[in-house]
């Protein structure tokens, strides 16, 4: 048996409504689900991503760092501290691509990817 693809990723989160509208607006991820306040299922390209409450997550769960590839780094940050996100820092590995570290409004470690062009 081998695994196919990353089917979900998700976090806690102590505010959903606040997360939805973080990454949603911020990220732009597309809305496909929602359980009240319980979990919030985003589609970020062919992979999901979601958001727990804390009653709804595992006891004792804490979150993954999750990596979103986007096309203009630049473009996102202002939208990330406009919406609540602390930006850490970028790094250029040239050939590679560069990649922004923040966290979002609930100290998630979040991390964009662009491709090298």
């Amino acid at each position: 048996m081998t695994t196919k693809k990353l089917q979900n990723a998700y976090y806690v989160t102590r505010d959903m409504a606040r997360s939805v509208g973080f990454y949603r607006d911020a990220l732009g991820l597309d809305l496909i689900f929602q359980d009240g306040e319980k979990w919030t299922q985003f589609k970020a390209g062919g992979i999901n991503f979601a958001m727990a409450s804390d009653k709804e997550a595992p006891e004792g769960a804490v979150g993954a760092t999750v990596v979103f590839e986007v096309e203009d780094i630049a473009a996102m940050t202002g939208a990330i501290t406009d919406a609540g996100g602390e930006i850490l820092g970028e790094r250029d590995m040239a050939d590679h691509g560069k990649t922004l570290n923040f966290r979002d409004p609930d100290g998630n470690l979040v991390q964009l990817y662009q491709r090298a062009s």
